[in-house]
C-alpha cells in the first residue's frame, strides 16, 4: 500500500543550500542524532526556533550499582513470595511480619546507598563554611 500524500501546504518545496565545515557538520549531525531527528528536520526546527528535545541515555557500569540491582531483584522476589503467601490465604504470623520488616529495612538501607552513590557520581560533596 502506498504512503498517503501530504497536503499541498505541508510539502517542503523550497530548498536552502548551506555549506558547513567538517567540524560544523559533525556537531549538527551529532545534535540531530541526540534529538533522534533526521538531519533536515533538526535543521528546520533550529531555523524556525522550534523546541528540540535531546534525549541522553546514561550508562553506568559500576560494580556497586550492579550489586544493588541484584539485591533489589532478590528483595522483589521475596516480597512477591510474601504477597503470594497472603493472597493464597496464608496466616499472618510473626515469622511473616519479621520477613516483611527485614525486606523493608533492607530497601531503606539500599535507598541510602544509592543516594550516596548518586551524590558521589555527580560530584556532590558536602562543604562546611566557617
Amino acid at each position: 500500500m502506498a504512503r498517503p500524500k501530504k497536503e499541498k501546504e505541508l510539502l517542503h518545496n523550497h530548498q536552502i543550500m548551506l555549506r558547513l565545515t567538517d567540524t560544523e557538520y559533525e556537531i549538527v549531525a551529532a545534535k540531530a542524532k541526540d534529538a533522534n531527528l533526521p538531519l533536515a528536520e533538526y535543521v528546520r526546527k533550529q531555523v524556525l526556533n522550534k523546541k528540540i528535545i535531546a534525549k541522553y541515555e546514561i550508562v553506568a557500569d559500576l560494580p556497586e550499582l550492579k550489586k544493588l540491582i541484584a539485591e533489589f531483584g532478590k528483595i522483589g522476589s521475596n516480597l512477591n513470595q510474601i504477597a503470594r503467601y497472603f493472597n493464597s490465604g496464608g496466616i499472618h504470623s510473626q515469622e511473616m511480619r519479621n520477613a516483611i520488616n527485614q525486606s523493608i529495612a533492607r530497601i531503606y538501607e539500599m535507598k541510602y546507598e544509592v543516594l550516596k552513590m548518586a551524590g558521589d557520581f555527580h560530584g556532590n560533596t558536602e562543604t562546611h563554611s566557617e
